[in-house]
């Protein structure tokens, strides 16, 4: 049983007013329920009223209910609880249940889930599904009895096997969490399916979780979405939003961002975290929407003010970048905070990148190296190269190649191109490691494949000098080439010097001097002392 605001059910029943039988002048009680489900909710009080007081337990119940509903009469707890309790006295099972309710919510009555759990025992033994629901969620919550898990499953199966869509999925979920029962995917997907198939929306849309994720199914996207979708079209905002997601990256459909941002924009207009964070990462990136960087804080912070990491850590970049806003480093690490004090491990990375630079806060090597192992020891792979670095310079720490050789490698391995260089060059030098040309070559060559254009450089010198490898000159030009074409200038001066002595290439003074010069107004010294020697010989 939760704590929300409930509506109190009211007997109803298909039967036309002229069936009823007419006893001391008054109209039948169901001619109130016919005039209640038409909308005229004064006169339905008008004709329980009377049968109420006579004690017909149908108006009693619908008498309370329009108390507790303010139908037809002001709201009044009390009052609903009085009729409530004349109608669950004489065994009527929804008059129960609405009397359980009112003790667990308090209307009317002190809370008491202990009264409730017996009310609504009551109305369980009666074979009521919905009681039988409302009791598992007391085992399940601890409410008023001992939590028990194993007992509440126990009741959603009760439910289930009447063919109660929420008992079915409720019992689903036992199953999919192994809450009370052996955790068992297959089970958790049969009785999401039953769900499902009475159009059971959340069952629909853990469905369609299952089949993304591979859960008791083989991973099947295609299936995911048809699940998904029709969760959608019933207006479930999780769904919305994840199925945007598949459309955003092709997972079971083609790729479109225009469908993707109309299914988000659905989500997030009902409050759904995750697609407003997505919204402000379409209106950031220009993802077939304009792109608007206001537009994008806006969403940012809908998502922030909900608590989403991701948008706070968003929030607070776009702050130290100006991006959307006036730049401010003080409110960029506030919201960075917030995140970091998530867990976000991107945040913590960017809070020590502020310690460190001095940005919004006092600077402090220390602090961003706290920060940097935060990030670090979750697996950021940035901030494990930072905290490489850290250790390398001696920034916050005690210099300690071993430890910046360790922190290159764990940030390597996640495919960290920089990393991987940098621990090139420690097998290079033998810097908190054996010298070794051999891995040196390899770890350059890890980097050199994802373009990162230090590392092409220091592979055209391997290949030069048969460094790890064999003498192979050609290659050596190739990786020079690489580098030098994204404007690195220790490889724009050894492509120039290569053109001008005629190694690998033909000797051509004119690219020699293209590429010296190059890589002289980079500032490259060995550059600028080619040509300073060049033009004493002209």
């Amino acid at each position: 049983m939760n704590r929300l605001r409930m509506r109190y059910m009211t007997i109803r029943k298909t039967i036309f007013v002229s069936t009823c039988i007419v006893i001391a002048g008054l109209a039948c009680p169901l001619s109130g329920s016919v005039a209640h489900a038409l909308g005229f909710n004064g006169l339905a009080v008008a004709l329980w009223t009377p049968w109420a007081f006579a004690g017909n337990a149908m108006a009693e119940n619908n008498l309370g209910s329009a108390y507790a509903n303010a139908d037809g009469v002001h709201l009044n707890y009390a009052e609903s609880v009085k009729w409530f309790r004349k109608a669950a006295d004489q065994g009527i099972d929804l008059a129960q249940i609405n009397l359980a309710m009112a003790y667990a919510l308090g209307n009317g009555v002190h809370q008491d889930y202990g009264e409730a759990v017996a009310l609504l025992r009551k109305a369980a033994d009666q074979g009521n599904t919905s009681a039988k629901i409302k009791l598992g969620m007391a085992y399940a919550n601890g409410l008023g009895v001992k939590q028990d898990n194993a007992e509440a499953a126990r009741f959603w199966r009760l439910a289930a096997e009447q063919g109660d869509a929420q008992g079915e999925h409720n019992l689903g979920v036992a199953y999919l969490q192994g809450l009370g029962v052996p955790q068992d995917y297959l089970l958790a997907l049969e009785w999401f399916r039953m769900a499902a198939d009475q159009g059971f929306v959340t069952s629909e849309f853990n469905l369609g979780l299952m089949y993304a994720q591979g859960r008791g199914v083989q991973q099947d996207y295609v299936e995911s979405n048809a699940w998904l979708r029709k969760a959608a079209d019933q207006g479930h905002s999780g769904a919305q939003s994840r199925l945007g997601t598949s459309y955003s990256k092709g997972l079971g459909v083609v790729r479109d961002h225009a469908q993707a941002v109309r299914l988000w924009r659905l989500a997030a207009e009902q409050g759904q975290v995750q697609a407003e964070h997505n919204l402000g990462v379409a209106y950031d990136q220009g993802l077939d929407v304009p792109q608007d960087y206001q537009q994008a804080m806006e969403w940012f912070r809908k998502a922030a003010d909900q608590g989403f990491a991701g948008s706070e850590h968003n929030l607070g970049i776009a702050y130290a970048e100006g991006k959307g806003v006036q730049q401010d480093y003080v409110e960029a690490n506030v919201w960075l905070t917030k995140a970091a004090n998530q867990g976000f491990s991107d945040a913590e990375n960017q809070l020590g990148v502020g310690y460190l630079d001095g940005h919004g806060v006092t600077q402090d090597s220390t602090q961003a190296v706290k920060w940097f192992r935060k990030a670090a020891d979750r697996g950021n792979a940035v901030a494990q190269l930072n905290l490489a670095l850290s250790y390398a310079q001696g920034r916050g720490v005690d210099k300690d190649d071993g430890e910046a050789s360790a922190w290159y490698r764990k940030a390597a391995e996640q495919g960290n191109a920089q990393a991987a260089n940098n621990l090139g060059m420690a097998y290079d030098k033998g810097l908190g490691v054996t010298q070794d040309y051999a891995q040196a070559l390899e770890w350059f060559r890890k980097a050199a494949n994802q373009g990162f254009a230090e590392s092409e450089a220091n592979l055209g010198v391997y290949y030069h000098n048969g460094f790890g490898v064999a003498h192979d000159r050609t290659q050596a030009i190739v990786w020079w080439r690489k580098a030098a074409d994204q404007g690195n200038a220790s490889a724009e001066y050894d492509l120039g010097v290569a053109y001008l002595n005629g190694e690998g290439l033909p000797k051509d003074k004119d690219q020699a001097l293209f590429w010296i010069e190059k890589a002289a107004r980079q500032g490259n010294l060995n550059a600028k002392a080619v040509l300073e020697d060049l033009s004493k010989k002209t």
